[in-house]
């Protein structure tokens, strides 16, 4: 009997333990399930947190008029506990890369906490149909993330982390300074805060960036690249029908385009010179170098980017091109304006450039002092167009660390290990406050 007794305890004690953890589990999907607006709750396989789930929430095209009708937004969450920090990722663009299952975020990694995502509205599988452009602005994207912010927060009841990155980024700015209660702290990685469709300050930071002969051997291959336009531009032609790419300018002027690109691109991506192709290389050792770095596709009618572009039009910005040192060269007589000619339709090619959404930041910017840690590469031309101007001295908590070389791919844990362990502790306290 006492032996019968040890082995019904220890199978009643396994039994009472798996139904516990399946229940915790279904705790969260029917509490996910329960949220209003909330619909198409899908597990999701993870190999960093006990739980994920995709699903969609009804989000109205127009924040101010109700009646205009709403669409999905597709939101992926990633659970470690309901006592736990969350961080709400303000994505940019579409959300695919977070399905997968060994998708973490790095201060979900540093910090252990949940990760909630907001695909960004026109993108992936948040795109309204029809699409009606007049809905796509940042004010609505950002009572996008209001919403999300409210319905999850019945859930997690923590402290709560916005960030985002390069577009993300600038989508975590501009959400503290339009609800700068919603969220306990910032963190704004590589985020531009442009002032004009073509700012102006990328072209004067490209000339000056790394060292001169780094600039002069980046410079060199988009001479090459100009000056063998007669043999390359055919590879170019020929790789864009392949494709079966269109554009709405003459191929020839979309490869200068494509060239005039190519110092961005290095900077941006944090290239090797010592990659670039000699100026004795072979046209095809020179074709084959640049089609893998200036996809054509960025300037096609088939960009997945048009949406992105239609915001940079109206309230983004973007950069221009500096062509004169490649002006002998070049089929295009000027590259003013050059994203409405070729990056948006027809329709759009008009509207002007609103430079509120720069203003209202700034000026938030300037007379606040949220809990916010912006994260720039010191040889990323969109630092150029950062907030690396704003002055902290008299900022207790409001910070900007420039990390020495760093590209766009700057990330916390890319910074010397002294400052890293700064900003790292900077958040801790933050969230222990």
């Amino acid at each position: 009997m006492k032996k019968t007794f040890r082995f019904t305890g220890l199978l009643i004690a396994t039994i009472f333990l798996a139904l516990t953890a399946c229940a915790q589990e279904n705790d969260l999907h029917s509490k996910l399930n329960a949220l209003n607006g909330v619909s198409g709750v899908q597990k999701l396989e993870s190999t960093q947190f006990d739980e994920k789930y995709v699903m969609f929430i009804d989000q109205n095209l127009d924040s101010k008029k109700k009646n205009a009708g709403v669409f999905k937004q597709r939101v992926i969450v990633c659970h470690r506990g309901f006592d736990r920090p969350t961080v709400l990722v303000t994505e940019g663009y579409e959300g695919n890369r977070y399905l997968s299952p060994e998708y973490i975020d790095e201060l979900a990694s540093l910090f252990n906490t949940n990760i909630v995502v907001a695909e960004y509205r026109y993108f992936g599988e948040s795109m309204p149909e029809p699409c009606d452009w007049q809905y796509l602005t940042v004010e609505n994207s950002l009572y996008d993330l209001h919403k999300i912010r409210r319905t999850m927060g019945k859930i997690y009841d923590n402290k709560w982390i916005a960030t985002g990155i390069s577009k993300g980024g600038q989508t975590t700015m501009f959400y503290r300074s339009k609800f700068p209660e919603d969220v306990d702290i910032s963190v704004p990685y590589v985020a531009p805060l442009n002032k004009s469709l073509e700012d102006g300050r990328h072209e004067s930071f490209i000339r000056k960036v790394g060292d001169k002969k780094s600039r002069k051997a980046v410079q060199n291959f988009q001479l090459e690249l100009l000056k063998r336009k007669e043999t390359i531009l055919p590879m170019f032609s020929e790789y864009c029908e392949s494709k079966k790419y269109e554009f709405r300018l003459p191929v020839e002027e979309v490869f200068d385009y494509s060239v005039l690109e190519y110092s961005f691109a290095h900077w941006q991506f944090g290239l090797k010179v010592g990659d670039i192709p000699a100026e004795t290389a072979t046209d095809q050792e020179l074709f084959d170098y640049a089609i893998k770095i200036l996809e054509p596709n960025y300037f096609s009618k088939q960009t997945p980017y048009t949406s992105f572009n239609v915001q940079a039009v109206r309230e983004l910005g973007y950069y221009g091109y500096d062509i004169k040192p490649f002006k002998k060269y070049l089929s295009i007589k000027s590259s003013k304006d050059y994203m409405r000619r070729l990056m948006i339709t027809e329709e759009l090619c008009s509207e002007d450039f609103n430079p509120a959404l720069y203003n209202s930041t700034v000026e938030f910017l300037k007379n606040n002092d949220p809990k916010m840690a912006y994260i720039y590469g010191e040889w990323d031309p969109w630092t150029a167009s950062g907030v690396t101007w704003l002055n902290t001295d008299k900022k207790k908590n409001l910070k900007v660390y420039v990390c020495p070389e760093g590209s766009h791919g700057t990330r916390i844990n890319s910074f010397p290990e002294e400052s890293r362990k700064e900003i790292i502790n900077t958040i801790q306290g933050w969230l222990e406050e």
